[in-house]
Formats: structure tokens, C-alpha cells, sequence
């Protein structure tokens, strides 16, 4: 795992291909004792991982691994936060809000010392807003409270991370030189970014933080058509009895690459996302200390060939929102 590391932005900051992705510490998905989830974060940091990605909309998560990185006596990693986004409901995720009531006037300022003072730090690595719509633009007050953020010592860098797959959004803030970092869909079923926002981030030398690589866990190959979840699981939400026949044989399309290619289904979405020399790091949820040995052991195996990447990316790309009803339809998913 050491070895797999890459620069963060235009630093000497070297930080792991494989991030941790903290939005299972909130127990969004399975229920874990505190315990456990601070375990599983020291169990990743000791394999080698180096980046943890979390937000303020994260519920506990940025509490829980701020306790976890005041017992941890070894290196401490790159944080990463979110900018927690206010608004009518889920609809702002869907569609572009005012900026004035997703981003109020303070508003980025009050987000970052509540984010400071959670994880316990003097200094957040990575600052980002939680949501961004072109139609903003790249100017305002909003972006004035975020390099203010930066002049005052409490956050190294800002970023931007992006609500689907709608990658054309991110465009005019690469472009403009402010950034430095874009977190994105990227997987196999969703590998848009490529085609135009990961080129321009390496043109513009900006980092590419993929999110989403296992497609909420599709990619692993664990949806069942009789798959029943638990109240509170926001996978219940994502993959709906109407479209799981379709996912499944979408999914299975994907064994013709196992093994030869790559070791599993997880194995082979990991290194399809990893295989594009422009993405900076892959976020991956490593709550589950079983799943984030097994995510970390991937990372020893050999790439992807070139033609294998393409083949991939040109065949089996399927446009689709898995979060619409958690968007647009009301009652299905409340914040809490």
C-alpha cells in the first residue's frame, strides 16, 4: 500500500490512491457501535491510507473520526470536509437553488469552525462546498469567505464537489483557477468525468477526488432481486425493485473481465476508476473492517491494461441517477 501514493494538487503532499470515505461512520448504512467505527479508521491509517473525506452533513462522522485521530498515535492523514449546504429539503441536491439560500452570507465561515471544532483540529487540509451549480458562477462572497478561510491558516486548499453526474457544472470553476480540487462521480456505470472534467483538472493541474467508485456498493456484485434492507438504509432508497432486474444484469455483464483482469467485481470497479492517470484518489467506504482489508489488498494487484480501461468505459456506461427518488420525491428520504 505504501507505494501507491500520488501527489495532492501542486504540493509535495503525497497522500494514498485509496481513500477513505466517511459517510458510513454516520451509520447511514449499517448500524456500527462507536467503538467499531473508530477502529476502523486506525485499522486504515495503519495499512497506509492517508486520505479521509467526511462533511458536516455527514451526521456524527466528523465527531467520531476526530476521536478517532486524537487516540491515533501514528501519522495523521489529509482531511478532507464538506461545507454543509442549507435549503428546501433534498430538492437542492436535484436542481440549482439560489446560492444565497444554499450558501448564505457566514454561512461557509460558521460551517468550517463547527467542522474545526468536531474534528479537533487547528486546520482543515481540504475545505469544500458540499454543492456547487454552474450558474453561480465563480465569484461572489461565498468564494471571498473561502480564500478568507485559506489567508487565516484554518484550511490548506478549497474544492468543490459536485451533487451527480452532471460533470459539466464543475467546468467553469476548474477553469477559473480558484480551485484546488473537484470531487466527482466516477465508476464504471458513470464515466463521464473522463470524457471531459478529469482531462481539463489535469490540464489545469487540479486534484480529482472519485467518489461513488462502487456505485453505493451496485459494483460489488451484492444486489439481489429479493434483497430486502432496513428502515434507515438509504440503499432501500437507491436501488428500488424497478430497476434492480436491469443493475443485475448490467453488473453480470461485468464477469467476462473476472478473473483475468481483476480479482472481483470490486476489484475491477477499484481499478477501472484508478486505471485514468487524472484521478487523484478513490473514496471508498471503509467502516466495515472486513471490506476495507479486502479494499486495501486490491491495491496490490496489477493495473488494468489500457485496452481493458477503454473497452470498459466505451461499453458499459449507463446513464442513470440512482438518487432521483431521493431527490425529487417527497417522503421517501428525509435529512435528519
Amino acid at each position: 500500500m505504501n507505494s501507491k501514493k500520488t501527489a495532492f494538487y501542486n504540493t509535495d503532499k503525497k497522500i494514498s490512491k485509496l481513500g477513505f470515505g466517511a459517510w458510513g461512520l454516520s451509520g447511514i448504512f449499517e448500524q456500527c457501535s462507536e467503538k467499531e467505527l473508530i477502529h476502523s479508521v486506525r485499522n486504515c491509517l495503519d495499512q497506509g491510507i492517508t486520505l479521509i473525506d467526511t462533511a458536516r452533513d455527514y451526521g456524527d462522522s466528523e465527531r467520531i473520526l476526530g476521536k478517532a485521530l486524537r487516540e491515533y498515535t501514528g501519522r495523521q492523514p489529509l482531511i478532507s470536509s464538506k461545507i454543509q449546504s442549507k435549503g428546501p429539503g433534498m430538492l437542492r441536491w436535484g436542481m440549482p437553488r439560489n446560492i444565497n439560500e444554499v450558501f448564505p452570507k457566514g454561512w461557509i465561515t460558521k460551517s468550517a469552525e463547527e467542522s474545526l471544532r468536531q474534528l479537533g483540529k487547528e486546520k482543515i487540509d481540504l475545505f469544500q462546498l458540499h454543492l456547487y451549480w454552474a450558474n453561480w458562477g465563480v465569484q461572489g462572497y461565498w468564494m471571498d469567505e473561502l480564500q478568507e478561510l485559506k489567508a487565516s491558516g484554518k484550511v490548506d486548499h478549497i474544492g468543490i464537489s459536485i451533487p451527480d453526474h452532471r460533470h459539466e457544472n464543475a467546468l467553469i470553476m476548474v477553469n477559473s483557477g480558484l480551485i484546488d480540487s473537484v470531487q466527482t462521480i466516477v465508476n464504471i456505470f458513470d464515466p463521464y468525468a473522463f470524457d471531459s472534467l478529469i482531462p481539463l483538472c489535469q490540464e489545469k493541474d487540479i486534484a480529482v477526488l472519485a467518489r461513488c467508485v462502487l456505485d453505493q456498493g451496485g459494483l460489488t456484485g451484492f444486489l439481489t432481486s429479493g434483497m430486502e434492507f432496513k428502515q434507515g438504509d438509504l440503499r432501500k432508497v437507491l436501488f428500488p425493485p424497478e430497476i434492480r432486474e436491469e443493475y443485475i444484469a448490467r453488473v453480470n455483464s461485468l464477469q467476462q473481465y473476472i478473473p483475468t483482469y481483476a480479482s472481483s467485481l470490486t476489484a475491477l470497479s477499484m481499478k477501472f476508476v484508478l486505471a485514468h492517470p487524472g484521478v487523484t484518489s478513490a473514496l471508498i467506504s471503509m467502516h466495515i473492517e472486513k471490506y476495507a482489508n479486502q479494499n486495501i489488498a486490491i491495491m496490490q494487484e496489477d493495473p488494468l491494461p489500457e485496452e481493458i480501461f477503454q473497452e470498459i468505459r466505451m461499453q458499459h456506461r449507463w446513464l442513470k441517477n440512482l438518487f432521483s427518488k431521493v431527490y425529487w420525491s417527497n417522503g421517501i428520504y428525509e435529512e435528519k
